[in-house]
């Protein structure tokens, strides 16, 4: 399934869901060095784990060549705002499944963006006949994991302890997964 852009309107706000190209690489990298710095919902502060250009080229050839593999971004008047990617595997005992994550500027939380990265990219798993999508999503992010319920996503387990947030206190991580069979 090739994964066509789409257009969406949301509080006057019109923004596109379409498939990252490399043309996007430095965009990105500034992106999601921005979204880290915006929220403790996600696993890096701001800094780490960086993956600059050069990086994302990488990664957006990798997934347009990867059958298993989807990256999308969300655009509004042609300046990145989101992103989203279903990563696979290559080992044969874990083909039928992928993990999904996004990260959506704060400026652009409330007009459903990530949940337009979700729903495109359950279309494209759906299609391609993966079993399950699984994500991870830290307790304190209400809001995710209640999007993620609404399309039927289910806990699987919890990762106790699992993230140390900046008032010191650790929380836990929620494994999510959509089953599609």
């Amino acid at each position: 399934m090739v994964v066509k852009s789409k257009t969406f309107q949301v509080k006057g706000i019109e923004y596109t869901i379409r498939v990252a190209a490399i043309s996007d690489a430095s965009a990105l990298a500034e992106l999601r060095l921005q979204i880290d710095g915006e929220t403790e919902h996600l696993d890096r502060v701001k800094g780490e784990g960086i993956i600059d250009e050069e990086g994302f080229r990488e990664l957006i050839l990798i997934d347009t060549s990867t059958p298993n593999h989807l990256f999308l971004v969300a655009e509004v008047e042609n300046n990145l705002v989101g992103f989203s990617r279903c990563a696979g595997s290559q080992l044969q005992r874990l083909m039928h499944q992928v993990e999904f994550g996004v990260g959506v500027k704060r400026d652009f939380w409330g007009l459903k963006v990530g949940q337009e990265l979700l729903n495109q990219s359950l279309l494209w798993a759906g299609y391609q006949g993966f079993v399950k999508v699984t994500l991870k999503v830290i307790e304190t992010n209400k809001s995710a994991i209640h999007v993620y319920k609404k399309y039927r996503f289910e806990v699987e387990g919890v990762l106790k302890k699992d993230k140390k947030l900046s008032d010191g206190n650790y929380y836990s991580t929620l494994i999510m997964s959509r089953f599609f069979k």
